[in-house]
């Protein structure tokens, strides 16, 4: 599986009340081709940022459109030998 970056413009206004139930209907909707791993939030751009496992960026689409039509996306696909970790480096 390849590494995806999601990213969301939500406004600088987003709660954790607002964003369960997105959260819950996305978790809902996942596939074996598609899997949201996690997401982190800076308000002061108004963007949702998510990291995905997913065989293609259609595969995420479907979810993200199946468990909230309309939901404003931007995918990104990482490049996987430009993934590091602060471990790579000891």
């Amino acid at each position: 599986m390849a590494k995806f970056l999601v990213v969301h413009p939500v406004g600088k206004e987003l709660t954790v009340e607002a964003a369960t139930p997105v959260a819950k209907a996305i978790k809902a909707n996942v596939t074996v081709d598609a899997y949201w791993i996690r997401s982190m939030y800076v308000r002061d751009e108004g963007k949702l940022y998510c990291e995905w496992d997913a065989k293609d960026a259609e595969s995420i689409s479907k979810v993200i459109n199946k468990a909230v039509p309309g939901f404003p996306t931007e995918i990104y696909k990482l490049e996987d030998e430009l993934i590091v970790n602060s471990e790579s480096f000891r």
